[in-house]
């Protein structure tokens, strides 16, 4: 009779030692916002912002997703140092940022465009997807990047504007230079980059 008592204890300890065994942990992800919350949690506890500006139909976007946003490096340094947004520039709601309102227009023939896109996200006119744009705490634009990052690119880039060297007079010729990347560099440049 004791050990029919005993069998469900055993039985028990045993699914909790394989569960305590399992030692690995969830892999982190990065973070992402929407525009608005990133504004909002930078006012509440000031950090850089980061936006990646794409749309559905751009293939090179979804390999960034794939392929850069699902690496640990670039994942703990876009956590670090950025309030991360996917923005897609040709859906959304109207909205204000940075005390201007930004409005989806729509282009015709079922086409739509978002303002803040062209107004952030432009290179001298031009757009690009993906881009990706760098701003202050204060929410002033540093810089957008146009084109496809691998891992090895981009976690240099966010270390360089998320670790301030800017604005410490280092060029980020230099600084890459010096730097020590942890991502290996890809063996060739993807076709069609």
């Amino acid at each position: 009779m004791n050990h029919f008592k005993i069998l469900p204890i055993i039985a028990l300890s045993l699914v909790f030692l394989s569960l305590k065994q399992d030692n690995t942990a969830p892999v982190a992800k990065i973070q992402w916002h929407s525009l608005q919350e990133a504004q909002e949690l930078t006012k509440k506890q000031p950090k850089k912002l980061f936006v990646d500006l794409y749309t559905d139909w751009c293939g090179w976007c979804k390999v960034m997703d794939r392929k850069t946003f699902t690496n640990d490096v670039v994942i703990e340094l876009m956590n670090k140092y950025f309030y991360a947004v996917k923005f897609n520039a040709e859906k959304g709601e109207d909205f204000d940022f940075n005390g201007q309102t930004f409005k989806l227009t729509n282009r015709g023939n079922g086409k739509y465009f978002h303002e803040w896109a062209g107004a952030y996200g432009s290179n001298n006119g031009r757009m690009s997807y993906p881009t990706t744009i760098y701003f202050t705490e204060g929410l002033d634009k540093i810089q957008a990047i146009p084109g496809y990052h691998d891992a090895h690119e981009m976690e240099k880039i966010l270390e360089y504007l998320g670790g301030g060297y800017g604005y410490r007079g280092v060029t980020y010729q230099q600084f890459d230079s010096e730097y020590k990347s942890r991502v290996p560099k890809p063996k060739q440049k993807p076709k069609g980059h």
